[in-house]
């Protein structure tokens, strides 16, 4: 019988399955997986059954629910200043992931390179992959900034899209109107396009401003941005994220929206729709929501050997964990999980090639107070 030749032979099954079924069988207290272990929005709720219970249930436009859509082209004119065309410009899509997949699929040809910032999402390079084309890892700084120069660098003639991601997973770092400058800078007068992964975009702390590409022209013309509604309104489960794009660029990102999963969840949109138009006091105080659980699970930690990084924005915490163990990130990850019961997980799988002797990794504080409380109550007999 014929037997397949992978696509993707540096793909296994990814480190968040790994971790989370591992913290099962062990019945860990999981902070790998970035997900709430808290309720929806009640109004969020209510609104689907109502749309169900409408008869919102069949295929939804291949762009995405108008009402959606004008909504959230709304949200960017509230938010960043941004006038957006709902019809040409805006594309719902299943997920943040499905979004990341298309743009990569929609502009980038064989042979051609793709620039990504190491420590990176997993999903990007797949992608790349996938599109036959070839991931070109800059290393972030040692603070997690952007060495801009080192990046200019990278660009060459093959070059066909650089991927940001701003509030950062899994670091929390930002970008600030700085780095955008820098940004402008660099892609001017190339033909190098721009994917804006933003889906942490309303869960910034102290203060901080999420500096959209869609508060900036000439970056929003070369540019793909993605976000998650998933992220904003506590539910990962539901997949429903967009896309905003040029024209030009919505096109073709749509071709491969089309023949991918052509549209997405229907009642979902339509109970997005009700939600961004009714209640934009959700948005606007996610960042504040947010960052007393960033507080609170800081001041916990110090409590154990584990030092926390500074988080701009996001729902990750960094920590080092070189005063509890000498263990590599993966092997220390695993012993944490099986004999101490907490999941966290290794920041060495976001890299190429993972910074020799670094000894951090990831946790996750969307959670309940009870959650975080039976995690640290563990790391604290380390």
């Amino acid at each position: 019988m014929p037997q397949p030749q992978t696509r993707l032979p540096k793909v296994g099954t990814t480190i968040f399955t790994v971790m989370s079924q591992l913290a099962a069988e062990h019945k860990a207290v999981n902070l790998g997986q970035g997900f709430p272990d808290f309720a929806v929005p009640q109004r969020l709720v209510d609104e689907l059954d109502a749309a169900m219970r409408a008869g919102h249930n069949q295929y939804a436009p291949m762009t995405g629910v108008p009402a959606l859509r004008q909504a959230i082209a709304g949200k960017a004119l509230r938010v960043y200043a941004a006038q957006v065309d709902a019809d040409a410009e805006v594309t719902v899509t299943s997920g943040a992931t499905e979004a990341l997949f298309n743009v990569v699929q929609a502009v980038v040809r064989p042979g051609e390179e793709v620039i990504v910032l190491d420590p990176c999402y997993d999903s990007y390079e797949p992608a790349i992959d996938m599109a036959n084309a070839k991931a070109v890892h800059v290393a972030l700084e040692p603070d997690f900034s952007v060495d801009w120069a080192k990046l200019k660098a990278a660009i060459t003639p093959a070059t066909r899209l650089l991927v940001i991601n701003t509030p950062h997973n899994p670091t929390g770092a930002m970008l600030d109107a700085d780095d955008m400058r820098a940004l402008q800078d660099i892609l001017r007068g190339t033909d190098v396009f721009l994917l804006a992964d933003e889906v942490y975009e309303h869960i910034v702390f102290d203060g901080r401003r999420h500096e959209s590409v869609l508060r900036w022209p000439e970056l929003r013309a070369r540019a793909f941005v993605v976000s998650s509604f998933g992220k904003t309104y506590h539910c990962t489960g539901w997949k429903i994220g967009y896309c905003i794009a040029p024209p030009a660029l919505s096109a073709e990102f749509r071709k491969v929206h089309q023949y991918n999963v052509f549209c997405t969840f229907a009642p979902a949109q339509h109970a997005f729709a009700a939600m961004i138009r009714e209640e934009p006091g959700h948005d606007e105080q996610l960042g504040a929501f947010y960052q007393a659980k960033r507080d609170a699970f800081r001041a916990q930690l110090l409590q154990t050997k584990f030092k926390p990084l500074p988080v701009a924005g996001g729902y990750f915490q960094l920590v080092d964990y070189s005063a509890v163990s000498d263990l590599p990130d993966a092997e220390f990850v695993k012993w944490l999980t099986i004999e101490h019961g907490v999941t966290a997980i290794p920041l060495s799988p976001f890299y190429e090639k993972a910074p020799e002797g670094q000894r951090l990794v990831r946790l996750c504080f969307a959670k309940n107070p009870q959650t975080l409380d039976a995690a640290i109550e563990r790391l604290k007999r380390l």
